[in-house]
Formats: structure tokens, C-alpha cells, sequence
């Protein structure tokens, strides 16, 4: 479910960018890739697999804000009408190019609601069928591309390709979508037998490490034909159409119907376990009120419309927000590994706003051609990371000041003792 739209349209353009200096990007992006989504996975495993249990400990309203705001976002907003836009531009109009929009649009849908509206068999329906077909497509075009080059490596003027590439694993949605996911993973998990607390978290590393080599090997692979293309295209050529070109010359015409496929997979798995998991949500915050299926209906309508817009422009639409909220989400889950290192939940808290409030401020900053003139003294905000010395500054005070008591103590133990 991780490998969507966003996993594959961004890789090759890192790759392109960075030429002979690829190590840096592809360490960036498996780090805001891969590594954060599984340890959302792993922290939602430990909590019971419930994104809200973690929020709560800032506090009851937060929690359901920002889990409402994580829904709409990974949702009908952003991550979903970017499957769709990306299935129609690298997957239906390259081999049939009659076909409009609006008609692939609909038809993506209607094949997403018919798997997510079995949610029982969501997990076995793409750990079976879809994600191994994908798997094969994508290892055809990988290593074709080592084996016979499509074009030279060369040394370019990149710089920051480190940096970058983290702030390129944020688009990718992943931790957000992985602390939503994990409500589907824990379910199947259970319902394969596995009851314990011991059972449930050594079932969900196993399975985080199988993700782990299969998404690096992908990442890799797919930045490594990027670095492939540099002297083959410009900087200005979109990411959809670096994807297009360097499947054609990697497999020759084969290769547009190979790339359909992929990519129709790719999003497929994505866009239902996300239409899952946010039907699930609204589901259980309605207290039953509005059926699964209802809401399921409705996500994909106000997707589908979302999705009349292009990929690039989904593409801009999403960067400020996710700025904000993705160093919410890495808090969070960092916080809640931590387990009992964290003494109390107003370290938490404190913690959580000091990076919400860093964060809008060099969102506002970014957007506004550097207008908060005092930013500029702040570590790494010239690089979008202006969070993480503030974040770990007001963990490390916060944590040593606040007196660990019953009556303030971390929700930790006691969601252990509910597993």
C-alpha cells in the first residue's frame, strides 16, 4: 500500500538531478522513504495501532484535529487525486491517448471501491495479487536499466542533494499514510491469529523488513535510472515525463505498456488502502452514525473531482502542508518509541507545539520570499528543517524540568497493558 504515485514519480527526478552524487539522495529519501513510514507502523503497533492514542497525549482536541487534517490530506485532498492524475497521465494516455480524463478517473474509482469496500480482504487481495505483479514489472525495468544503460553518469552542479531529498520523501505522504495504514495492518495481523502483544509486534517487524528491502531496492533502483538520464533531458522536463521517456528508451515501445501497468498498480494499492483507512476513521469518529461504505463513497467522489487537476499541480498544492504537518506526524512517532524515556505527556506536548508553531513560521517564511527576517538565524531552516533543533532543544528541557508523576504520567504503559 506504501508504493503509490509519489514512489514512483519522484525517485528518477532525484536521480536526474544528482548524477554522480546520488549516495546523499538516495541515503535522504530512504530516511523520509522508508525508514519514518515503518517506524509509524512500528509506533502504531505499540500503541494498540491507533494514530488518535498517539495524538491524545497532547491532548484530546488536537488529537481529533490533526487526525481529521492527516485523513484529508493523505485522502480526498492530496494523495488520492494524485493516483488517479498519475494513472491517467503515465498509465492510460501514453497508450490511449482517445480516452479523456474524466472517464479514466471514474474507472479508476470504481476498481478502487470494489476492493475497499471488502476491507476483510484489502491486505490479502494486495499482498497476493497486486504488489507481486508490481514487483516484477518494476524488477523488469530496474534491471534492464543496469544491464544496458540508456545513458552516461556524469558529475553535475547539484548541491543539497541530501536535504532535498529528504524534503522529496515528505511528497511521498508515507508516515502520514503509515500511521493510517496501521489500523489496516494490525486488523489483518489479528486476523490471522496472532493475539498477544509479543505476537502482534514480532509480526509487524518481520513485515516492516520485508518492506524495508523491497522499498530501498525499488527507491534505488529507480533513482539510479535517473542518474541515467542527465545529459538525455533538461532540468525543466516534469517528473511524469521523465518517468515516460526513460521506461521507453530502457524497454523500447514494450515499455509503455509495461509502465501503464506499473503505474495503474502502483496507485491502485495505494489509493485503496488509503480510502480504507480514511473510511475507517470517519467511521469510528462518526461513532457509526455515517456507514463504512457511505464514507467510502463520498472520499472518492470529492477525490475524483480533486483529481481533474494535474499531477504537478497536486504536486505544489501539497508542499506547505505538508511542511506543517509531516514534522507533527515525525514527532509523534519519535516520541512514542521513546516509550518511558519520555516522562510525562506535557513533554509531549510542549515538544509537539514548539515544532507546529517552527514549522508555520518557516512554511510562512518559504511562501513569502524569507519575510520573517529572524528565521534566517535559525539551524537548517535555509533547508526546510528548521523544526528539528527547536524540536530537540524543547524535548531535552522539557524532559528534564517535568517531574514524572501518576496523575500526568505517559499513556504509554497503560496502551501496553490494553494490547
Amino acid at each position: 500500500m506504501f508504493f503509490g504515485a509519489g514512489n514512483l514519480i519522484f525517485p528518477p527526478a532525484l536521480g536526474r538531478a544528482a548524477g554522480d552524487s546520488i549516495l546523499y539522495s538516495i541515503i535522504g529519501f530512504l530516511i523520509t522513504g522508508v525508514g519514518i513510514p515503518i517506524c509509524a507502523i512500528i509506533a502504531c503497533a505499540k500503541i494498540n495501532g491507533d494514530f488518535k492514542k498517539m495524538a491524545d497525549r497532547v491532548g484530546p482536541i488536537f488529537s481529533v484535529i490533526v487526525s481529521i487534517a492527516l485523513v484529508l490530506i493523505i485522502g480526498p485532498l492530496f494523495a488520492i487525486p494524485r493516483t488517479a492524475a498519475t494513472t491517467f497521465e503515465l498509465g492510460i494516455h501514453p497508450l490511449f491517448p482517445s480516452i479523456g480524463q474524466n472517464i479514466s478517473i471514474i474507472v479508476f474509482f470504481v476498481i478502487v471501491l470494489a476492493f475497499a469496500l471488502k476491507p476483510s480482504s484489502i491486505i490479502d487481495n494486495i499482498g497476493k495479487v497486486l504488489t507481486p505483479a508490481l514487483l516484477l514489472m518494476l524488477a523488469i525495468i530496474i534491471v534492464k536499466g543496469i544491464i544496458e544503460p540508456i545513458g552516461p553518469i556524469v558529475t553535475t552542479s547539484y548541491e543539497g542533494g541530501f536535504s532535498k531529498a529528504l524534503i522529496e520523501g515528505y511528497q511521498t505522504m508515507d508516515a502520514m499514510t503509515g500511521v493510517i495504514f496501521s489500523s489496516i495492518i494490525i486488523s489483518s495481523i489479528r486476523a490471522k491469529g496472532y493475539k498477544s502483544p509479543k505476537d502482534i509486534m514480532k509480526i509487524t517487524l518481520k513485515s516492516a523488513l520485508v518492506s524495508l528491502i523491497g522499498l530501498s531496492f525499488v527507491y534505488t533502483g529507480l533513482m539510479y535510472l535517473g542518474t541515467q538520464t542527465t545529459t538525455l533531458f533538461s532540468k525543466s522536463v516534469s517528473r511524469t515525463s521523465l518517468v515516460t521517456s526513460i521506461v521507453r528508451l530502457d524497454l523500447g515501445s514494450i515499455g509503455s505498456v509495461i509502465l501503464s501497468l506499473c503505474v495503474t498498480l502502483a496507485c491502485l494499492t495505494t489509493a485503496i488502502g488509503i480510502l480504507s483507512a480514511g473510511s475507517k476513521f470517519f467511521a469510528k469518529l462518526f461513532k457509526g452514525k455515517l456507514s463504512y461504505e457511505s464514507i467510502a463513497i463520498g472520499i472518492a467522489l470529492v477525490s475524483g473531482v480533486m483529481a481533474t487537476k494535474d499531477v504537478d499541480s497536486l504536486i505544489k498544492l501539497a508542499n506547505p502542508v505538508l511542511k506543517i504537518i509531516y514534522p507533527i506526524v515525525i514527532v509523534l512517532i519519535v516520541t512514542t518509541l521513546l516509550g518511558d524515556i519520555v516522562k510525562n505527556n506535557k513533554v509531549v506536548t510542549i515538544t509537539t507545539y514548539t515544532v507546529l508553531i517552527v514549522s508555520v513560521l518557516n512554511t510562512i517564511n518559504d511562501l513569502t520570499a524569507n519575510s520573517i527576517g529572524f528565521f534566517k538565524y535559525v539551524p537548517l531552516s535555509s533547508v526546510g528543517f528548521g523544526w528539528i533543533i527547536p524540536a530537540i532543544i524543547a524535548f531535552v528541557i522539557s524532559n528534564r524540568l517535568v517531574k514524572s508523576n501518576q496523575e500526568n504520567k505517559s499513556v504509554m504503559p497503560n496502551l501496553n497493558q490494553e494490547l
